[in-house]
């Protein structure tokens, strides 16, 4: 199964970076793929924080939503709409969502991020919590490839990339393919990104796909970029630096299962 990464440098305005999105997701498409994921905060990177709160739409209703929804229909893609925001009964905050839909437009399945960013090194000060509930649930869906393969499929963002734990449950759970869209810092994504990104392939023995943000955003903020594909025995199948770009790589059924049975580690966990 081919499976493509979505990097972008997403604005303020939702309609300019859909019409990006859909350009890259209509290459992604021509190119073979059958499932291709967006970035975290597709759809818009605000000016401040608390923005998102003005944008949040309510879960099954809104332009966004209508946009993944129309956009896997007319190209008959599996699209992992990266993250955006969806209301939630807290007030003065919004869900990190990310809402995937089947090839026939249906929503089937939707995560909110679990963990939320922190950081202050002195010059860059984040925190999440401050506008985003976390989410609660872990999340997995199913998608029947073209040549009959069935391939389960484990979603998380950004952040969550630093907590195994999660990752162990997806791989608890059957999941083949883990997803992580993302806005990594340019800070932190130099320093761990890959590094962690390799490392949840290996522990888990999984595909993983990191489809980020990678550039100058209009609101001063620098991302990491560098979305990526990797296989099972941790090697980056594909990947891209910095600007939009598809990142495109097989995901080969035959290899994944020829790995887990050279190596049976899922089977010998202890804890």
């Amino acid at each position: 199964m081919k499976i493509a990464a979505i990097q972008m440098v997403s604005g303020t305005n939702p309609e300019d970076n859909q019409r990006l999105a859909r350009t890259l997701l209509e290459q992604a498409a021509r190119a073979g793929a059958e499932l291709a994921a967006l970035p975290e905060y597709w759809s818009a990177m605000g000016l401040r924080e608390e923005d998102k709160l003005g944008c949040a739409e309510a879960f099954g209703d809104g332009p966004v939503q209508d946009f993944l929804a129309r956009t896997a229909r007319e190209l008959g893609l599996w699209i992992v709409g990266g993250t955006l925001p969806l209301t939630c009964p807290q007030p003065g905050r919004v869900h990190n969502s990310s809402l995937v839909y089947a090839s026939d437009g249906r929503c089937v399945a939707r995560y909110d991020k679990m963990h939320l960013f922190r950081l202050d090194n002195g010059d860059e000060q984040f925190d999440e919590a401050r506008t985003i509930a976390a989410g609660s649930e872990v999340v997995q869906f199913d998608l029947p490839s073209s040549d009959g393969t069935g391939w389960r499929v484990g979603l998380s963002v950004c952040y969550d990339l630093r907590f195994p734990e999660l990752y162990r449950q997806h791989a608890r759970a059957g999941a083949d393919l883990l997803l992580v869209p993302s806005a990594f810092t340019y800070t932190t994504g130099q320093a761990h990104w890959e590094l962690l990104l390799r490392a949840r392939a290996v522990e888990n023995l999984a595909y993983v796909l990191a489809p980020a943000q990678g550039g100058r955003h209009e609101n001063g903020r620098r991302t990491w970029g560098h979305s990526m594909a990797i296989d099972p025995w941790g090697q980056v199948l594909a990947q891209v630096a910095h600007g939009a770009a598809v990142v495109l790589a097989d995901c080969d059924a035959d290899h994944l299962r020829a790995l887990r049975q050279r190596l049976p580690a899922l089977a010998h966990q202890v804890l």
